[in-house]
This record gives C-alpha cells, sequence and structure tokens, in this order.
C-alpha cells in the first residue's frame, strides 16, 4: 500500500522483530496516554502480552524500517469468537505517514479473510483525537462511550470508546 508517497509493506511478525516492536510499544506505554499497560511495563511482559493467544502479530515497514505494529484476533472466545478484535501502534517519528490508516485497512482484511464479521475496539481512550478521527474514517462507529474509565497521566479521568465496524456489509438496523 502506498500512503503518503511512502511504500508500507504489512507481513506477518517474526521473532527478530521483537526489538523493533519493542522500540515502538516503549515511548506508548511510557506515555501512558492511549493503552491500559502499566507505564513501567518491562519488555518481556510487554513482548508477551502483544505476542499472546489469540493474537497474529503484524508489521508495517517503510522500506527496510518497521514503522508500525498490529496485533489481531478474535474480540472474544466462544460466541464472541465472529468479532474480531485489533491493536495498533506507529512509531512515534514516523506518525501521520499512513502507517496506521495501512494496518487498519490490513487488519481489517485480514479479519474479512479469517471469518470474522465485524471488528470491535473496545477501549479507544477519547482524547487519542487522531486515532478516533481514523478509525471513524475507515468505517468504524462510536457505539458506546465508557464516562471517566481511562485514567489520564496529565488529564486525569477520561472517557474511552467502544468502536464497532460490520466486515460483512450487511445492515443490523432494526
Amino acid at each position: 500500500m502506498t500512503t503518503g508517497g511512502e511504500e508500507v509493506t504489512i507481513r506477518p511478525a517474526t521473532a527478530a522483530d521483537r526489538d523493533a516492536i519493542w522500540a515502538i510499544l516503549r515511548p506508548v506505554y511510557r506515555d501512558g496516554a492511549t493503552y491500559c499497560m502499566p507505564r513501567d511495563v518491562s519488555r518481556h511482559e510487554a513482548l508477551q502480552d502483544w505476542f499472546a493467544a489469540p493474537f497474529r502479530v503484524f508489521v508495517a515497514e517503510t522500506g527496510t524500517r518497521i514503522a508500525g505494529t498490529s496485533h489481531i484476533g478474535a474480540n472474544r472466545p466462544a460466541g464472541g469468537a465472529h468479532v474480531a478484535n485489533a491493536s495498533f501502534a506507529t512509531d512515534p517519528a514516523l506518525r501521520g505517514r499512513g502507517v496506521a490508516r495501512a494496518l487498519v485497512e490490513h487488519a481489517k482484511a485480514w479479519a474479512r479473510g479469517n471469518g470474522f464479521r465485524a471488528m470491535q475496539f473496545n477501549f479507544v481512550v477519547a482524547t487519542n483525537e487522531d486515532a478516533v478521527h481514523l478509525w471513524q474514517k475507515a468505517g468504524f462507529a462510536i457505539v458506546g462511550r465508557l464516562p471517566g474509565a481511562f485514567l489520564h497521566p496529565q488529564k486525569g479521568p477520561v472517557d474511552a470508546l467502544v468502536m464497532f465496524h460490520d466486515l460483512t456489509g450487511e445492515s443490523h438496523e432494526p
């Protein structure tokens, strides 16, 4: 996929990508403004969580550099296993270049190709306005608001959003 003049290639992550993935996740987790992860999470714990089943991990490359990562899998087991969930992180130095957009479009295609009927983001921090805007452009609707559910390190309690995207193209209107 070409975004912003750069070619973004997305491929499954390998064990050799763990250092690059940690280099992307570390500043995001340390900042504490977008993920419900301890700000002092260790490399081992962070990567164990990112690579945990049932999720598949992918990396986005621009040239030979890993610019972002995603993990995609079933939102819940059993009766919820037809709905995918995904998380994304982009190298802070490469934000605004279409990497996250490429990752979310890949996640939707991957989920659709693996039989998922929808994709849901359970906990999008409302103050992460760039992500909220991008997910809405990618077809996700805000279907719920959790008042004060996220304790932002600078802003205190802020809302979290539940976002949903039907991958089947079917109407679910009553």
